[in-house]
């Protein structure tokens, strides 16, 4: 008996080495964060594609698709000439974000988008659209509304975590019934820390985009009031 129970445990913890040793890589720890020496490699990657061709590396999207994730890179054009594989942390190798290249015309640069968000929206987008009436709560401005989470089976409030800070992000609906993140703590706080005065008007969504390796992505337009406070900018097309 106790040598069957030897065996038993013996194999068990075999089983538990196997499993550890195949754990798929994209789905490591360390893959699933910013990485600075990826991004770098994939930058090296486009720059040298762009000087071959004369074009950049990028998918074909709609001419109205959000800024923030028009110009995704295409890891076919570049794999495997210009980059090896795409990086481990990136959406075609399983990972959390997806690269894109921001301000292609003027200065093509690498970022990321947060995969979480996307997926953390669509879930709620389904319980919000399951209702019989639209479950708004507060007013934020005419066209913007906190969601009444409970009506639509959450026990709190639905947050994303930030990329850039460690707050925890709100929901939003429009009036248009389109779900956003609501950046206007982590852009306060980056206003406040960096000594910042945007000109009203100014989206100022950019400010983040332009200092940190991940993007805003599936956020309203932000600018500043005579406060210097971040207050929508948002009005849907007539």
């Amino acid at each position: 008996m106790k040598t069957r129970w030897t065996m038993l445990v013996t194999i068990f913890l075999c089983t538990l080495l196997l499993t550890a040793c195949m754990y798929p890589e994209e789905r490591k720890a360390e893959n699933q964060v910013p990485d600075v020496e990826q991004l770098a490699s994939v930058q090296r990657a486009i720059t040298e594609y762009q000087a071959d061709t004369g074009v950049l590396p990028i998918k074909t999207r709609d001419m109205d698709t959000d800024i923030f994730i028009k110009y995704l890179v295409d890891f076919e054009k570049l794999v495997p000439k210009y980059l090896a594989s795409p990086p481990a942390n990136s959406f075609e190798k399983g990972g959390l974000f997806q690269y894109i290249i921001w301000n292609p015309e003027e200065n093509p640069t690498v970022k990321l988008v947060d995969l979480r968000v996307p997926e953390k929206i669509r879930e709620v987008k389904i319980r919000f659209v399951g209702t019989k009436y639209p479950q708004y709560k507060d007013s934020i401005t005419p066209y913007i509304y906190t969601i009444n989470f409970k009506n639509i089976g959450y026990k709190e409030d639905v947050t994303v975590a930030s990329p850039y800070s460690t707050n925890q992000l709100p929901v939003i609906v429009s009036t248009q019934g389109e779900l956003y993140v609501d950046y206007s703590i982590d852009l306060h706080q980056f206003i406040k820390e960096q000594g910042l005065t945007p000109k009203p008007g100014e989206d100022i969504r950019m400010l983040l985009a332009e200092h940190y390796p991940v993007v805003p992505a599936y956020s309203l337009p932000y600018t500043v009031d005579d406060n210097n406070e971040p207050i929508f900018m948002y009005e849907p097309a007539k």
